[in-house]
């Protein structure tokens, strides 16, 4: 397809490397399969070190970062650092081959300085809204000051300076229009789908079940907000009642190391394996053997209004949940998932234990999330919201769209 044969969009990301961060991934890639070239600024980090590549045709240019930040002046060096990156490698691509959209994915919500140029330009900014910050800053902090009240600032300017916004679900578009006096028709939901083609459903791998009957399996960040800590709490409980669980932990983040620390000081080391970031083959293996599938965020304001990629991923491979109720998470897993009230670290062990002591149960629930990602979730459908979105953008009506492909044929 030609849709969109002509245009260039580069798309920028300030917290994790192409092609990691899958969000971004696959807009990227659908974008490109409509006729679309794409060219993508983002940091360095383990496995994706090389400073420019083309993989799947689509232009990569990756900066350094100083750190993985933790505390503000941390997050300020990084900021600073990733902001001249993406202003001169912008620049940089500009002249290579000129850009008519840039497509900016937070956290944080400071791309809009380096897109502010290039409107003088007629180029069109695209703000795609991954993470609520001010919300993001509480959870990381728990305070409201003055580095808080630069969060509403710079996310007020982020939505004054987009021509567009893309909301990951309805909460974050309330948001846009709430606070960001986003018009509605300036804003699209597209949902971060898990892609069937990635996430395939394959035989368990007895190996990462260490010898127990049960394996229980985290993917995702871990950070101050992602209630690893919690998560250990629990299994510490279950470790006293019973004696055939395994926990995998795939992922990295800030905290890794203090909650290895936690789970080895707790006396856990024994039933948690920390495999970090893997490739997707990896990632496949343990979730494959996992039996139930846990997304231990803590209930804060943040993570009740955001959408987590990592539920729909369980549900893309027929797993159960286990969660604390919040409001997205409830939203995307409905029956697939058990819920737990607060931050009830016994409760959460109760019903973990629950599900794997009772299979028909786990297989029922794990059925109901695939065919919700099968039918209504996956990105086959939110590929196709995006594309109309951004035939808006380039506002290219029906009538263009036949004279494009009259004038291709």
């Amino acid at each position: 397809m030609s849709v969109f044969a002509g245009k260039h969009i580069l798309i920028i990301i300030e917290n994790l490397p192409a092609p990691f961060d899958r969000r971004v991934w696959q807009e990227a890639n659908t974008l490109k399969e409509n006729g679309a070239h794409i060219s993508i600024i983002c940091p360095k980090m383990k496995g994706y070190t090389k400073s420019y590549e083309v993989i799947n045709g689509i232009e990569i240019y990756r900066h350094q970062l100083p750190l993985e930040a933790r505390g503000a002046l941390g997050y300020l060096l990084e900021y600073t650092a990733a902001i001249f990156w993406e202003f001169f490698l912008s620049w940089k691509i500009f002249f290579k081959k000129p850009f008519h959209v840039i497509h900016g994915c937070n956290p944080p919500d400071l791309i809009f300085l380096t897109a502010l140029p290039f409107k003088l330009f007629g180029v069109k900014y695209v703000f795609d809204h991954h993470d609520i910050n001010p919300e993001l800053y509480i959870a990381k902090f728990q305070r409201k000051d003055f580095f808080y009240n630069l969060m509403v600032l710079f996310e007020k300017l982020t939505f004054a300076a987009a021509n567009y916004s893309i909301a990951t679900n309805e909460s974050y578009k309330e948001i846009a229009i709430r606070r960001g006096n986003m018009p509605v028709d300036k804003i699209q939901v597209v949902r971060s789908g898990p892609s069937l083609k990635r996430l395939k459903i394959l035989p368990p791998s007895e190996k990462i079940k260490k010898g127990k009957k049960f394996l229980v399996g985290y993917v995702g960040v871990i950070g101050e907000q992602e209630g690893l800590d919690l998560l250990m709490e629990s299994a510490s409980i279950l470790k006293s009642e019973r004696n055939d669980v395994q926990f995998a932990i795939v992922g990295g983040g800030t905290d890794l190391d203090k909650i290895i620390n936690i789970t080895a000081e707790m006396g856990l080391s024994d039933i948690v394996d920390f495999y970090g970031r893997v490739s997707d083959e990896v990632l496949l293996e343990v979730l494959n053997t996992a039996d139930v599938c846990v997304n231990p965020d803590k209930p804060t304001e943040m993570n009740n209004l955001s959408t987590m990629n990592k539920i729909m991923e369980y549900m893309a491979l027929k797993k159960p949940i286990v969660q604390f109720d919040l409001k997205e998470g409830r939203a995307s897993a409905q029956e697939a998932s058990l819920y737990v009230s607060n931050s009830d670290v016994k409760e959460f062990a109760n019903k973990i234990s629950y599900l794997l002591d009772n299979e028909k149960v786990r297989l029922n629930m794990g059925e109901f999330g695939y065919n919700r990602v099968l039918n209504e979730l996956s990105w086959e459908y939110e590929s196709e919201k995006l594309v109309r979105f951004y035939k808006k953008v380039f506002s290219l009506s029906e009538v263009k769209e036949k004279i494009v492909k009259k004038q291709l044929s």
